[in-house]
């Protein structure tokens, strides 16, 4: 099948959604005005609130959601067949993630940034507050340290990766310093300075790595292991316009840019799809993931269609940076559609493989015992119908620089996790383009650099919401005040009143937040660790849009708006739970067999799975209690009154 037809279809899904059933969420269900003052504006302290350029804050926030998971997850999603994942990722994105994403953020926007705890307390009950606090906490640990395993794999003896994310970070200083202290708001000023420094580093990065200091950025995974964490406790506790935002907004124009080469060099090649609609793997039994295509395909896709971690994003960092109440909209709802057009393409990408170069990447081929079982696979293919024996292999090898050496290592057998399968289909779609052939090594380690500037912009901006969780949760700042000041360490302003920080608690929970997840980061293998992200996440979606539909009951025009939310609530909780209790059957079945270090990691992650089904399960049961109690009630709360801004209005 022509890979055009994918492209298409998934480009006017999201231009209607976004056109028409975005417009109606902003219009009737939220009625966004920007007459009401923003938090960015009630609350700025310079260092979490502070007001933010729409489409600065669009970067951040695109470059916040969009981690490993809307290209990571539709690449291990192919084993089952490229129409199961592109119609859960255009349904998704469109009916279930961009709601998801725009309520949870109109509601913290409408109270003061709270983070999604906050909001379980304000809306539901205190306890459904503790509960999504415990709830939260467990799942960014284990998101962190998920997403940390894949760039570790992505970036371990790379010495061209790693000079190109190190430049990012002068890039980014230097942006933020011209945008708000050398030239405040000349964004586009900043902005080619900032790309240009980032397009510098991508051209020198290879030149670096071949020359005498090029060993200088060589580093294992266990040294990677514990640089990670230090790297974001300090990204997480400098002023978001320092490192943070700036460094999003820079990294988003690379990836929203490789997205958009993808999809050129897909129209300008039109590869045909060699991957089936469907496989045999559909009910079962796959080498990538042993589960049926449901539920376990909107398990492994998760951002891209609908992601729990996007609410805490949705409820951390940028409702403190919202200008105004409009940017709610392209923010919010046209961000996740934009994810989710990334994920189409990695999926086209993967899926434009042969399905023997495919799998033979992406199944485990480092121990006798799954050598044994691969070659199973393959002499068995031909009598269900298709083959999988390598077609192109030794090229791929050849053209990414992959190369197998003469005592066997290397090459691209057995690499797992998605990433490499990745760089692999996307550089043999960009080499396709008439005159590129010669430079598929070239885009090889590039999209492996891009994968794993997703990953560390989601490492800091995790880090600092699971901070503001943390501040929130052992209530360090009194009458509902966000992380991050206190009261008394306000000053007044010409533009309103300013909290100063509280630097100490700042550091103190970013640390800790870090050494939580780098302890599981330390341990954790990418395997194991990507099932528990993929079961937490989508049980923290679950907890969001049982939140933002209790919010829509309290303050809707319409109660009948609430299905919004409440209908994509109860097909991912029944989805999640589900993939959930078969996880834990499968992962209990496989401890007598295996060493003791693998089968403490499966225990650990049967109870973390078991203690996230059983935090859901109380707030499901008490959020339905309130739903009850909401719709006997007979009163309609309506939407949130117009508050006039300190000195003006919001939309100055």
């Amino acid at each position: 099948m022509n890979s055009l037809w994918l492209v298409a279809g998934a480009l006017a899904a999201f231009a209607v959604a976004y056109r028409f059933y975005g417009a109606f969420l902003a219009a009737k269900v939220a009625v966004l005005d920007d007459r009401r003052t923003t938090p960015a504006h009630r609350l700025r302290d310079g260092v979490d609130y502070h007001p933010t350029n729409k489409w600065v804050l669009f970067g951040h926030h695109f470059a916040a959601i969009a981690g490993p998971g809307p290209l990571i997850g539709p690449v291990l999603a192919a084993q089952w067949g490229f129409l199961p994942g592109y119609i859960w990722i255009v349904i998704g994105a469109c009916l279930g993630g961009a709601v998801h994403d725009f309520v949870i953020l109109l509601a913290s926007v409408r109270q003061d940034g709270l983070s999604l705890a906050k909001l379980a307390r304000s809306n539901i009950s205190a306890l459904s507050g503790v509960t999504t606090s415990i709830a939260t906490l467990f799942i960014v640990v284990a998101t962190l340290a998920s997403v940390a395993s894949v760039v570790v794999s992505a970036l371990a003896e790379s010495a061209w990766g790693m000079f190109t994310i190190v430049v990012t970070i002068p890039a980014a200083l230097l942006t933020g310093l011209w945008m708000y202290r050398i030239r405040p708001g000349k964004v586009a000023e900043a902005s080619a300075v900032g790309v240009t420094i980032v397009v510098l580093g991508v051209i020198f990065g290879q030149p670096f790595a071949a020359s005498s200091l090029g060993h200088t950025l060589l580093f294992s995974p266990l040294a990677l292991k514990l640089m990670l964490p230090v790297y974001a406790a300090i990204a997480s506790i400098l002023p978001v316009w320092v490192l943070m935002c700036p460094r999003d907004y820079l990294s988003s124009y690379m990836k929203v840019g490789v997205i958009v080469l993808l999809a050129v060099g897909i129209f300008a090649v039109h590869p045909t799809l060699k991957m089936p609609a469907t496989t045999t793997f559909i009910s079962g039994g796959g080498p990538v993931i042993p589960g049926a295509v449901w539920p376990f395909v909107c398990i492994v896709i998760m951002c891209g269609a609908v992601s729990g971690f996007h609410s805490l994003i949705a409820s951390g960092t940028t409702p403190k940076m919202i200008y105004k109440e409009s940017h709610i909209r392209p923010i919010g709802y046209g961000a996740m559609i934009l994810e989710g057009f990334v994920s189409i393409m990695a999926l086209i990408a993967a899926c434009a493989l042969q399905p023997g170069d495919y799998f033979a990447i992406n199944v485990a081929q480092a121990k006798p015992t799954e050598q044994a079982a691969y070659a199973q696979m393959v002499a068995n293919a031909p009598a269900q119908g298709w083959d999988l024996a390598p077609k192109e292999l030794t090229a791929l090898e050849h053209g990414t620089g992959e190369k197998v050496s003469v005592d066997g290592k290397g090459g691209l057998r057995g690499r797992t996790g998605g990433a490499v399968t990745l760089a692999v289909g996307m550089s043999k779609v960009f080499s396709s383009v008439p005159g590129l052939q010669s430079l598929m090594g070239y885009f090889y380690h590039f999209v492996i650099m891009f994968e794993a500037l997703f990953i560390l912009t989601l490492l800091e901006t995790g880090t600092r919401v699971a901070r503001f969780v943390f501040q929130e949760t052992v209530g360090q700042f009194t009458g509902g005040r966000p992380a991050g000041g206190s009261a008394a360490a306000s000053c007044a302003t010409p533009g309103g009143i300013v909290r100063r920080p509280n630097w100490g608690l700042n550091i103190f929970m970013s640390l800790l937040t870090c050494f939580c997840w780098g302890f599981l980061l330390y341990l954790g293998d990418l395997k194991t660790l990507w099932s528990m992200l993929g079961i937490s996440n989508q049980l923290l979606a679950s907890i969001a849009l049982a939140i933002g539909t209790t919010y829509l009951l309290n303050h809707a025009a319409k109660r009948s708006y609430a299905l919004c939310t409440a209908l994509p609530f109860v097909f991912v909780l029944v989805t999640t739970v589900t993939a959930a209790i078969g996880k834990i059957c499968e992962w209990w079945g496989q401890i007598p067999n295996l060493p003791a270090d693998q089968a403490f990691l499966l225990r650990l992650a049967i109870l973390l799975a078991a203690i996230m089904l059983v935090l859901t399960g109380i707030i499901a049961v008490d959020t339905v209690r309130r739903w009850i109690g909401i719709l006997r009630s007979g009163a309609v709360g309506g939407v949130v009154p117009v508050a006039a801004a300190p000195g003006g209005t919001a939309s100055q």
